[in-house]
């Protein structure tokens, strides 16, 4: 580590970014948080830290930001459910300026490791045409067909991180989001993902007494939801391991977007007439984590059942939208 022993974190007013860097001032950690958004719209706002509004898409703002770094988070991108992403590619893609900007920062400041956040995204869409999908292992990547835009963006980025590794020495580390949730995070707006939005419409029919909710596509789509906990603590052993390739981080609990309103059904203690509108933004037709090669290389793979981690987040949301809070609901 440096003298200085800064740990930065880029994209730290997002939501995996702020509780990510909650967790690193816990460890007693020097922080340097950095976001493109002002200072009031981040979701986490930590004492202690080194707050800095900066555009990573800015070279220079990159270097300033990555002086004196002993260790860099890259968190940073524009983002968020499929109704975002299918919506707006070339504002994804754009992303790939703050990716390599912040690469050739880490290796001019002598950063001594380098995570970067990719997305299950990534992966070919020819493995994901079915609901019963048995899990997606890191091999699936190639040959590459990933999520128009977002993924391309995730993907490429990746393989500079990898070249950065091999032809400059940078220690790189990636992890393969799947599809994070938790409190503390954005439920309405249209970058929201599934669990926050379903928490949502549940929440919003118990209070208003219309029991119908709309769920995008036929309900019978799959996915794997991760808890933010353990996304954090994912990141935090994989950046400090030896694994040099990208790997999964998600949880391998596969459920269909009905099961899912069912859960949040039962946490509010309610039952809905769903409505479904089989005209609005899908994704794939089934995603899911494959754990073996993260049980195998870490002895550990993401473990908070979704009601669980539902719960927790449902109980978040109902408290923000009785007491008519906005703050974390971004446009």
């Amino acid at each position: 580590m440096k003298n200085t022993d800064i740990t930065v974190v880029t994209g730290a007013g997002g939501f995996i970014g702020g509780h990510l860097t909650a967790a690193l001032v816990q460890e007693g950690r020097h922080v340097r948080a950095v976001d493109l958004k002002p200072l009031d719209d981040w979701y986490q706002v930590l004492p202690g830290v080194e707050n800095l509004q900066r555009d990573l898409q800015d070279a220079d703002a990159c270097r300033e930001v990555s002086a004196g770094s002993s260790e860099i988070y890259n968190l940073a991108a524009d983002m968020g459910g499929m109704g975002f992403i299918e919506n707006n590619k070339a504002l994804c893609m754009l992303s790939v300026l703050v990716s390599t900007h912040m690469l050739v920062a880490a290796r001019e400041a002598g950063t001594d490791r380098f995570f970067y956040s990719s997305s299950a995204c990534v992966y070919a869409a020819d493995k994901q045409t079915t609901s019963d999908n048995p899990g997606l292992s890191e091999n699936d990547a190639y040959p590459a067909m990933p999520e128009d835009g977002y993924g391309w963006e995730k993907l490429f980025s990746e393989r500079m991180c990898r070249h950065f590794r091999e032809d400059f020495g940078l220690t790189a580390r990636v992890a393969r989001y799947h599809n994070v949730y938790g409190p503390l995070g954005t439920y309405d707006g249209g970058r929201e993902k599934a669990p926050a939005a379903m928490c949502r419409k549940v929440i919003a029919a118990k209070l208003s007494g219309c029991r119908e909710i709309e769920i995008w596509g036929d309900g019978e789509q799959t996915r794997s939801f991760m808890y933010i906990d353990d996304c954090v603590q994912g990141t935090r052993r994989i950046m400090e391991s030896e694994i040099t390739e990208p790997i999964n981080l998600g949880s391998d609990e596969m459920v269909t977007i009905n099961q899912l309103v069912s859960i949040a059904e039962e946490i509010a203690g309610i039952t809905l007439k769903r409505k479904y509108n089989l005209d609005a933004p899908l994704g794939v037709r089934g995603r899911s984590s494959d754990n073996t090669l993260i049980r195998e290389l870490m002895g550990w793979a993401p473990s908070t059942s979704l009601a669980e981690g539902l719960e927790h987040t449902y109980k978040w949301i109902y408290d923000e939208m009785v007491a008519g809070r906005n703050r974390y609901v971004h446009s």
